[in-house]
């Protein structure tokens, strides 16, 4: 198979940490263009995992669970545009074939590969021409298909509009996350798949702390369209390569590099134009404020409030009252805002509905909304709802 990925582009482009190499190429999964990557550190590393809780969760999440288990992973390979879910004892078969190859090509064991596939549910995989691929990989040498983050990115899309990369520094390492997903998305983990690479030195109980910390707060406050993947997974491997690091400055920034992959998920939401957050404060409780918030970052006609720039409040208060278990929520007591425009319970001269249009109007919308209970707060992370949000999923497989 020809080698497609592209070069990455731009004066400053992320490259990987210290110990971390990476290969892509076209396997014949899509048409055009590059639709597998491996990830790999060049020596035994810590890693901690988090996945899809679904019931029809696919042959490689089920695989890759069993193999992060030990905290041990070193690579993760990934398949773009058939995500081998429903596909029985043969879909089993397949993912640990090529978990075997990726194993074989990198020489490491086969527990330490981690396996992501993403895309169209109920359709074998194409293993001739994965075997093929993995054929020409073993010919040709692995210096033949040499990728740098945002080719791994690009290689892993489905449906997104463009590739999501991010890095941070603590100290002397680096933390550099890739991720994809833009529809079938409310992660519930722990069709999105996050990785993060990094080289700093961290104990297994450190790691994983760090990610769900960041998880809790940024991908499960994510939503695009209610729907949870049969393939969410997300991945920290540390490989110590530049030495240790404070943990709580690691998970400070690990947390960070989520977020700013989270935010690039939602505003690249299939058939999204805009970027919605919904912030939920003075709750009783975390849970309530990110409850109360993904009630309305979720809701069909808010998106389509939001997409149309309609300042139409009601649809707010119709998305939090619906949350009828809730009953410490006072309408008395309750404020919302859009921007910097409170709409509820004051409402807005006739003279601010033009500003309150502007605001609707804008790439990114912020919706703000005060409980009067407590002093938690959540926010979370979505987009509009477009025509072109049918129009994609419509014609999904055809």
């Amino acid at each position: 198979m020809t080698h497609n990925h592209a070069v990455s582009q731009g004066p400053d482009p992320v490259s990987w940490p210290v110990g971390f190499h990476a290969y892509t190429g076209h396997a014949g999964l899509r048409a055009h263009g590059d639709d597998i990557s491996i990830v790999a550190s060049d020596r035994p590393a810590t890693s901690a995992a988090m996945f899809t809780r679904s019931l029809f969760a696919g042959p490689a999440v089920v695989l890759s669970r069993a193999h992060a288990s030990g905290q041990t992973l070193r690579a993760v390979t990934t398949l773009a545009q058939n995500a081998n879910v429903a596909t029985g004892r043969r879909g089993e078969e397949n993912a640990a074939e090529v978990v075997c190859r990726v194993a074989g090509i990198l020489g490491i064991q086969e527990d330490e590969v981690l396996i992501g596939s993403t895309g169209v549910i109920g359709r074998p995989l194409p293993m001739g021409a994965i075997r093929a691929h993995f054929d020409e990989t073993v010919e040709r040498g692995l210096s033949a298909f040499v990728a740098e983050p945002l080719d791994v990115a690009r290689a892993m899309m489905t449906t997104d509009t463009r590739p999501k990369t991010a890095v941070r520094t603590v100290g002397q390492t680096r933390i550099v996350g890739v991720a994809k997903g833009v529809g079938m998305l409310e992660p519930d983990m722990a069709t999105m798949l996050a990785y993060v690479f990094t080289d700093a030195d961290l104990s297994p109980a450190d790691l994983d702390e760090a990610l769900r910390a960041a998880v809790n707060r940024t991908f499960n406050c994510l939503s695009v369209d209610t729907d949870t993947s049969t393939s969410d997974t997300v991945a920290v491997i540390a490989n110590g390569a530049a030495g240790p690091v404070d943990p709580a400055e690691f998970s400070k920034a690990l947390a960070d590099l989520c977020l700013d992959l989270t935010r690039q998920l939602a505003s690249d939401g299939e058939g999204a134009t805009k970027l919605l957050r919904v912030t939920v404060a003075q709750a009783g409780d975390h849970a309530q404020a990110k409850r109360i918030a993904k009630s309305v970052v979720n809701s069909p006609l808010v998106k389509s409030a939001v997409h149309g720039a309609d300042p139409n409040w009601g649809r707010v208060l119709m998305a939090i009252g619906k949350n009828t278990e809730d009953t410490d929520i006072a309408p008395d007591n309750v404020s919302v805002r859009f921007g910097d425009i409170e709409v509820y319970p004051e409402e807005p001269e006739a003279d601010t509905l033009d500003k309150l249009v502007g605001i609707m109007r804008q790439d990114e919308v912020d919706i703000v909304i005060t409980l009067g209970i407590g002093e938690a707060r959540a926010t979370v992370y979505g987009c509009d709802l477009s025509a072109d949000y049918i129009r994609i999923n419509a014609d999904y497989t055809t």
